[in-house]
């Protein structure tokens, strides 16, 4: 660890060219006020656009900014465990470029986390999101919250300080699949939740589709979560009971009722419904045998491609 840097502040960057220049100058003039030990680390996520070239000229301008280009597109999570893991600071600040997280905001979970509070976590109290984005988040964490058997708050994201032993810990943590506000609370340290005024976003559109919200949704529960399997066993467990009480009904009406039914129909259905489940069932153990097979492999989650300062 690097003792002459007291605080990190850490930024994926993805297609977001024209606002590099406005979130480095906000930054420093944010983080300059707490303290003159500071580093800005901006993690370029294989966008294909300029914000690379933005970055290395603020590079140039100011030393305490530090660029890191990963070789393709991780995804954001991806980009904060490379940020994370290049930064020496005894704090260590995480937010997004898109400044709806206003860096004028960093002193209240800065100072918090200098109380002693190995994370301090940035709690939105009024999103500045469409409609859609709130009901799809308010959906996605309902479902996390109940799969993964944990208290999933929608307001908070990846605004966060921590101290670094709270980052070294994340750091052990070898999960393929990389989702920080689970690994928050997976790492047992004490947690703070400090509200902050969310903004509305400088330029353009989240970069976040419906497509990748559920590839992030189902990265998540897969990792952290076994409750799909038990819920499985459970579905299963009910159905036997179910077609048990069926069997005992069409005995009894067999014996005791004028009813013959040659049952041809529903036998047809119920092969087609159970021959459903069981592929929903195996498709189910496969994503899990999937994501084991993703971890045994042990490749890189990311890849550098180029360095700045």
């Amino acid at each position: 660890m690097n003792d002459s840097i007291e605080i990190s502040i850490v930024s994926p960057v993805y297609r977001a060219e024209p606002i590099v220049d406005k979130l480095v100058e906000r930054i420093v003039a944010s983080v300059s006020k707490l303290t003159s030990s500071y580093e800005i680390i901006l993690v370029e996520d294989g966008g294909n656009d300029g914000s690379w070239q933005k970055i290395k000229e603020n590079c140039v301008k100011n030393t305490n900014v530090k660029g890191v280009k990963l070789s393709k597109n991780y995804g954001q999570q991806h980009a904060l465990q490379a940020g994370l893991d290049f930064a020496k600071g005894n704090y260590i600040v995480t937010m997004d470029c898109d400044l709806q997280d206003q860096p004028e905001e960093i002193y209240k979970l800065f100072n918090k986390c200098k109380e002693g509070v190995e994370i301090v976590v940035a709690s939105r109290k009024d999103r500045q999101d469409g409609a859609f984005k709130k009901m799809l988040s308010r959906i996605f964490y309902g479902v996390l919250g109940y799969l993964t058997e944990t208290k999933q708050d929608r307001t908070v994201a990846n605004f966060a300080c921590y101290q670094r032993k709270a980052v070294d810990a994340m750091a052990q943590v070898k999960d393929h699949n990389r989702y920080y506000p689970m690994l928050q609370q997976l790492v047992g340290f004490k947690y703070v939740k400090v509200e902050i005024e969310h903004a509305d976003r400088e330029e353009g559109n989240s970069s976040y589709s419906f497509g990748k919200r559920m590839r992030l949704a189902m990265d998540t529960i897969l990792t952290f979560s076994d409750k799909p399997l038990r819920l499985t066993v459970k579905f299963g467990v009910l159905l036997s009971f179910l077609s048990i009480c069926v069997a005992i009904i069409m005995v009894v009406m067999y014996f005791f009722s004028d009813v013959k039914a040659e049952g041809w129909a529903s036998l047809a259905l119920m092969i087609s419904f159970f021959s459903g489940l069981i592929i929903a069932v195996l498709g189910v153990v496969g994503l899990y045998v999937g994501r084991t097979f993703e971890s045994v492999k042990q490749r890189p989650t990311y890849i550098v491609q180029e360095i700045k300062n």
